[in-house]
């Protein structure tokens, strides 16, 4: 067997095998590029009553109304994975480590402004292979973006061999 024929089946196969890798990528990128246009997908940004930096309130009293919403994510301290702070906005991020769970509150006054769920997080998990494991995400995703550049390029080869073969003069066929 020729090597353009190992090569043309290598290239096949493997655009087969990562067709669904490739069709996951442009989904969830494409969803992920439209998440500040739809609510659904993530939850805008709230606005916060004006004040001044010593107006905000603390950490421990923004735990305490995060864990005061009885929500289900956010039973204990540890269930947080995350408090985004927006100065602009006088607004607290808070999210969960489960279930992509969001609560905005206000710097300020402390009044919770949403209780919401950030599918855009699922999105993002599902994009970069955590979602499936740690072993997708760290193992299999990387080899991805290779598979890309060698399909890129043993396409053009493809694309390209006739139209050399053809200037070079007569050859003969693999």
């Amino acid at each position: 067997m020729s090597l353009f024929r190992i090569l043309r089946t290598v290239h096949k196969w493997s655009g087969i095998v990562l067709a669904v890798f490739f069709l996951n990528l442009a989904v969830t990128g494409f969803l992920l590029l439209q998440k500040k246009n739809y609510d659904w997908l993530q939850p805008p940004t709230r606005q916060g009553a004006a004040g001044a930096p010593a107006d905000l309130i603390t950490m421990p009293e923004l735990f305490a109304i995060v864990l005061d919403q009885q929500h289900p994510a956010f039973t204990e301290v540890a269930d947080i994975e995350r408090v985004d702070f927006r100065p602009a906005t006088r607004v607290h991020k808070v999210r969960s480590r489960h279930g992509h769970a969001e609560i905005q509150v206000d710097a300020v006054t402390g009044t919770v402004l949403s209780v919401d769920v950030r599918r855009s997080d699922l999105i993002e998990d599902l994009h970069d292979g955590s979602f499936w494991g740690r072993w997708l995400h760290h193992w299999l995703m990387p080899v991805v973006p290779v598979a890309l550049l060698f399909l890129t390029a043993s396409g053009l080869y493809f694309w390209l061999r006739p139209h050399l073969r053809q200037r070079s003069g007569p050859h003969r066929h693999a």
